[in-house]
């Protein structure tokens, strides 16, 4: 994805970060940088702008039906 534009990559949305293999929420966005939360909660990490593409509405959904399972399993509510 180097040297392109992500027009959609904005506070709010849902996007992984390739370098990691992780989903997240987008909390900011910086020049070279986007700082993402887990979905579930948790502590937010740093990541390359240039490793961070926005996930499709099918991702979207997968990833946070795998967070609402891992509540249930292990009896987390919230």
């Amino acid at each position: 994805m180097s040297g392109q534009q992500t027009p959609d990559l904005r506070v709010g949305v849902v996007a992984r970060d390739t370098s990691r293999d992780r989903v997240g929420e987008v909390m900011e966005v910086g020049r070279i940088w986007v700082h993402l939360r887990p979905l579930g909660g948790g502590r937010e990490w740093q990541a390359d702008r240039e490793d961070v593409r926005v996930v499709g509405d099918a991702e979207s959904l997968s990833a946070r039906v795998a967070v609402a399972n891992r509540r249930s399993r292990w009896g987390v509510l919230g």
